[in-house]
């Protein structure tokens, strides 16, 4: 049996393959992955630990209104928001990563779609009290990192919350995938109504020695 491919390299030759498409390499990658070709390092069951010891989560089984989960991958955090009581949206631009999330989770009350933060539904535009976003703008060339943000922002409802957890960087550099946020970068998802409630520094989650962000912001 030949051995998978490794995550990163394959990840690396996909997003710089198509400049003109620079999303279109995670429903490859996906694909690569359910066929066994690649290693999946995204592959966990539990939510990530920066949004599981997020204080703004409710008491399980008391979070009231909407949810969604950008770049939703495999669900777990979805999933964890789904437990806590949300009515629970989780969307991914990639239908392998959809597929294999609905296939994981048979029976579950998480709303599983594709959708692309670069064309949202219109009836997803100021629909959700709560936003998580982990990792999915970080992961995508800069050259849409504005457009990506403002999609992330459409979806925050009035009143609403948006949490936006990222790799972060002093220092912008084109040499992803990713391609970590610098602090102007994170700041800019309070732009369009969103204020920042609290933006926190978390030395040592990103990996080999880098920092991630874990920014709450709040729509008016």
């Amino acid at each position: 049996m030949t051995e998978p491919r490794r995550w990163q390299s394959e990840a690396d030759r996909l997003a710089h393959a198509d400049p003109s498409d620079p999303t279109a390499w995670f429903e490859r990658l996906w694909a690569s992955a359910a066929a066994g070709d690649v290693t999946t390092p995204w592959d966990r069951d539990d939510p990530h630990p920066v949004l599981a010891s997020w204080p703004g989560l409710p008491e399980p089984g008391s979070g009231d209104g909407r949810a969604v989960v950008v770049g939703c991958g495999l669900g777990a955090d979805a999933e964890l928001l789904a437990r806590l009581g949300y009515e629970t949206t989780a969307f991914d631009v990639s239908p392998a990563a959809v597929a294999a999330a609905r296939e994981r989770h048979p029976g579950s009350r998480v709303t599983y779609a594709v959708g692309d933060l670069l064309d949202l539904p219109t009836d997803w535009v100021a629909a959700f009290d709560l936003v998580v976003e982990i990792h999915t703008v970080q992961a995508v060339n800069r050259s849409v990192r504005d457009q990506l943000t403002a999609g992330v922002r459409a979806l925050v409802a009035p009143g609403g919350t948006l949490l936006a957890i990222q790799a972060r960087t002093d220092v912008a550099a084109d040499d992803g995938p990713p391609w970590p946020l610098t602090r102007e970068e994170i700041d800019a998802f309070g732009r369009r109504g969103l204020s920042a409630v609290r933006v926190e520094e978390l030395p040592g989650f990103g990996g080999g020695g880098a920092g991630m962000s874990r920014a709450e912001f709040r729509r008016g």
